[in-house]
Formats: structure tokens, C-alpha cells, sequence
């Protein structure tokens, strides 16, 4: 028992191969809907070993074959045991994994999979369609950048650890590229150590870009205390990074931001970059954490603001929450339904990252959302029927607001944004997934559907 299965990717073989081989693959690679994650990548596809975290402790060993490894025609994997962990997989389950890439012409290559294990192929299908889908896609995104001359950069990362962070560094990592993660403990291999208070002044040195994400959740009771510590997160410390980067004379400098700052309700009306800030807390943030920002822009640093709208991945944000109650047959429209929601897939707003790193003629606020937004009511129904589950219990208004307090419920769960992507439409942005039903189906697995 167990698959094969192929595909053809536009990439010559080595370029393919060399994807394979780098940092982040393993990541990208690992569908959003499994409950396991990540623990150690493979430091070489000849004789590594990967690991990955699975429920109740286990572990999942991958030992890469000598024997086996012919770049850039083959690699091969097997399960293997490391510790007691990693012993009832290791012992009971059968897996051998090979990789093949064959020659299709100068310009594209067959991917072929084979993998012998008793686990059925029907099982097996949705994660190869998903590892096949997400590779042609970064291929295509890195060619991109490669036409523009952006290869073989440095790149240092605040919040490198965090939904976007992690699914960004990964995706930079196969491309070629270094990312330097910035973090505030110890550092270790990859990481520079940051004092958001007061950041070391050679902090940018080697670097050609700065990617800033680092961030309180904003999620959460809408408390004094809360609302505090967002804006403590976000305004000095990235003033102070903007100022050096500035001093520093990094070529680009990219800001998280997000949609929150055209207020929480404005109807139908259509909102692109040039539309005027709304009104409520996360509108005051965004406006102060952009202003901040152009310390950068007044050193002649390029600076790009993500206005991010709602994530979508199983792995964070409102989808991981919402995907155990809408799975189980639980989940509902919020209030009448109505309000607009400006959604965008993970990989998406990774894409967008790096178009904001390698366009020049990007600069200033940029919207961050997929090209159709929805209302909540077909968000549910969409959802629903990706999960082929009923929607029929609405939550009522008052619902969230007794977890968010008031203000929270207003401005996160019940906010109404019909955000539009207009800068990236000038730029003329390729988009993976331009409708949410594509998008769901393909981050849940159910790419058949």
C-alpha cells in the first residue's frame, strides 16, 4: 500500500532540487490541517534527520538515506526512532519516502512521489496535492523577485516566531535567501538579539531589508491594560527600529499594519489605500504604528505598510478557532451576518511581504487582503460547506462580548470592512487564491471537495 504521484513544476531540475535541499522546506511542505508541527528540519537531504511534534508527545522521526541520495535526480526518507517518543511511530507504523525529479524540458520538472506504508493512498492524497500546490506556487513567486534582481539577500525579521513570521521566514529560506530573526532573548545561530527599548546600533549590519512583525496580539478583553500593552508594543519600538534602520541605510523597511484603520463599521463603501482612517482604538493604533514607521521614510529608507485583514490558516487567527466549532456542526453567522469581512490567505499575505521587499515602486500603506471580500453570513456558509458541516447556530451579538468586552466585540468580532487591494492591483499582484472557497479548501485539505 501507500501513493505515488507526480507533478510538473515550471522550474529547471536543479532549481527544484535546491529548494528541497534549503532551510524552510520541510515547513512549507507541511499541511496547516495535520496536528503536528515542526520541530527540526534536516540539515542535509543526504543523511539528516527531521522531526516533527505530534499529539500526546509523540514524535515523528524522518531519516534521510545515503544510499540513496543522487542530486539532483533523488533523496529518500524513512521513519526511524529517536527516543522514547518517537518509539510507537517508529515501531508500529511502515513508511519509506522517495523523491524523484526527472527532466521535462529546460523550463519545468516532474516532481514524483513514491511512499510505501500501509497507510492508504485516499489518506495520503490531500497532503501531496497541498506539498505540490504550495511548491509550484514559491517557485513562481521566487522567480518573480529573481526577474527583478532580488536573490541572495539578508534579511532581518522582528516576530519571526509568530503565524506570519514563522510561514514568512520558511518561504524567504527556500528562496535563497538569509533571514537574520531578531529576538530578545539569548541568540542563538540565525538570530541577532534586539532591545526594542533600545536597539544595538550595529543591529542592521550586512542587512538588506527589515521585515518588522513583532506585536501584542491585539486579540483579547479590551481592557486599560490591554489596550496599554498594544500600544506599548508597537509605536516606540518601532520608531526606534525605523530611526535606525534609517541611520543604518537599509534599503527597505516593512511594517506590519493592518485594516483596523478604517474603523470598525463603514458599510458598503469601498476602501482602498486612499480612503480616509476610521474612527475607534485599533484605527488610533494603526495611525500612530504607520507614524511611526516614517522615521524610516525620513532617512529615505522605502517604507511599505502591510494593512493586514483577517488571516486565514488552521495553524492561527480567527480560522483556528472557528474550524473545531464549524467542524463539528456548531458554528453560525455572528449577529445578522451582514458586516463585511477582508480576508486573505496565509501564503498570500507572504507573497505580499516579499513583493513589498523586491518592488521598488511599492511604497506607503498597502491592503493587504484577497481581491473578494465576503460578509459574514458567507464566510459561515462557505466554511461550513468546505467542512461539509451545517451552519444553523447563530451567534448572537452579545455573544462575543462576553469574552471581548463591549469595545473588543465592536472592533474585532462584529467590525465591517469592505477593504480592496487597490495598490496591489496597480502593481499587478498574481494572487493564489482570489476566492475564499479555493483558499479554505486548499488550507483544509479538501482540495477535492
Amino acid at each position: 500500500m501507500g501513493i505515488e504521484c507526480s507533478s510538473v513544476v515550471a522550474a529547471p531540475r536543479s532549481e527544484v532540487f535546491d529548494w528541497y535541499a534549503r532551510p524552510g522546506a520541510f515547513a512549507r511542505l507541511a499541511p496547516p490541517w495535520q496536528p503536528a508541527s515542526v520541530l527540526a528540519e534536516a540539515d542535509s537531504l543526504a543523511e539528516g534527520t527531521a522531526v516533527l511534534a505530534l499529539p500526546g508527545g509523540l514524535r515523528w522521526v524522518a531519516r534521510h538515506e545515503p544510499a540513496h541520495y543522487d542530486p539532483p535526480r533523488r533523496f529518500a526518507d524513512r521513519i526511524g526512532v529517536d527516543g522514547l517518543a518517537s518509539l510507537p511511530t517508529g515501531l508500529l507504523l511502515r513508511w519509506r519516502h522517495t523523491h524523484d525529479f526527472e527532466v521535462v524540458d529546460e523550463a519545468h520538472t516532474r516532481v514524483l512521489d513514491r511512499v510505501r506504508t500501509p497507510v492508504p493512498a485516499f489518506a495520503l492524497r490531500p497532503m501531496f496535492d497541498y506539498r505540490y500546490r504550495q511548491l509550484a506556487d514559491d517557485l513562481a513567486a521566487h522567480a518573480d523577485a529573481a526577474k527583478a534582481g532580488f536573490t541572495g539577500k539578508t534579511i532581518a525579521v522582528t516576530g519571526a516566531s509568530g503565524l506570519v513570521g514563522s510561514a514568512l521566514t520558511a518561504f524567504l529560506t527556500t528562496g535563497g535567501h538569509t533571514v537574520l530573526r531578531l529576538v530578545r532573548h539569548a541568540a542563538k545561530a540565525g538570530e541577532r538579539q534586539w532591545n526594542p527599548d533600545d536597539p544595538a546600533p550595529d543591529l542592521f549590519d550586512g542587512v538588506d531589508a527589515v521585515v518588522h512583525l513583532a506585536g501584542a496580539s491585539i486579540a483579547g478583553r479590551f481592557t486599560d491594560e490591554h489596550k496599554q500593552a498594544v500600544l506599548d508594543s508597537r509605536i516606540e519600538p518601532t520608531e526606534r527600529l525605523a530611526a535606525l534602520a534609517a541611520r543604518a541605510g537599509v534599503p527597505a523597511f516593512v511594517s506590519a499594519s493592518a485594516i483596523g484603520y478604517y474603523g470598525y463599521d463603514r458599510g458598503d463603501e469601498r476602501l482602498p489605500e486612499t480612503a480616509s482612517r476610521g474612527g475607534g482604538f485599533l484605527a488610533d493604533v494603526v495611525d500612530a504604528w504607520e507614524g511611526a514607521a516614517d522615521a524610516a521614510a525620513e532617512g529615505g529608507v522605502r517604507v511599505v505598510k502591510v494593512r493586514t485583514g483577517i488571516v486565514q490558516s488552521p495553524r492561527g487567527g480567527t480560522l483556528r478557532l472557528l474550524r473545531p466549532l464549524f467542524a463539528t456542526g456548531l458554528g453560525g453567522r455572528i449577529g445578522d451576518g451582514e458586516q463585511w469581512l477582508s480576508w486573505i490567505g496565509i501564503d498570500d499575505l507572504v507573497d505580499v511581504y516579499y513583493r513589498a521587499l523586491w518592488d521598488t515602486g511599492l511604497t506607503g500603506p498597502v491592503n493587504a487582503v484577497a481581491p473578494q471580500p465576503v460578509r459574514n453570513i458567507e464566510y459561515t456558509n462557505i466554511l461550513a460547506g468546505v467542512l461539509r458541516r451545517p451552519a444553523l447556530l447563530p451567534v448572537p451579538e452579545f455573544g462575543p462580548a462576553l469574552l471581548l468586552g463591549e469595545q473588543g466585540a465592536r472592533e474585532l468580532a462584529a467590525a465591517s470592512q469592505r477593504v480592496v487591494p487597490a495598490a496591489l492591483d496597480r502593481a499587478g499582484h498574481r494572487f493564489r487564491t482570489t476566492d475564499l472557497a479555493s483558499a479554505l479548501r486548499h488550507l483544509l485539505g479538501r482540495a477535492q471537495s
